[in-house]
């Protein structure tokens, strides 16, 4: 039996993999999930895809940091290796994500929130930003 495998689906599964390799190399394991489900699920955005890369980089945040509101020219998936990280991204509520939590930031969206949610702990995420090539990666939001 034959499976076809788009483009969508092999960037998750690809995702998903570079998240395993990361997540074996972390500091501290990911929280234990329910069962065997999956870790994020979430439709992607409908590129084209051609002529782009996928850049994968941990980000550390040191206690009581905060960051400024930016944004990234494609998509971004971003996985909580250690503490707490409280984010906001525009047309989405604010939320806290913990170890072994994922966030999802569309194509044209702003990271309005971006900060350690510990005053006492480092913490640190993977990112993994979905960008044609040769683009800035990260560029301060509009009025910034």
């Amino acid at each position: 039996m034959s499976q076809n495998i788009t483009r969508r689906n092999a960037i998750a599964h690809s995702a998903l993999l570079m998240l395993a390799a990361a997540a074996g190399g972390a500091a501290q394991t990911p929280a234990p999930s329910q069962g065997h489900g999956p870790v994020f699920v979430h439709d992607l955005p409908e590129v084209t895809m051609k002529d782009w890369q996928v850049h994968v980089s941990y980000v550390d945040m040191a206690p009581g940091r905060v960051g400024k509101p930016h944004r990234h020219p494609g998509f971004v998936l971003a996985y909580v290796l250690k503490g707490a990280v409280v984010t906001k991204i525009s047309g989405q509520d604010e939320k806290t994500y913990q170890v072994g939590e994922m966030f999802y930031e569309p194509p044209g969206s702003t990271h309005q929130v971006s900060r350690n949610a510990s005053s006492t702990e480092p913490a640190q995420l993977l990112a993994m930003i979905f960008a044609p090539k040769g683009v800035p990666l990260t560029m301060p939001a509009a009025g910034e």
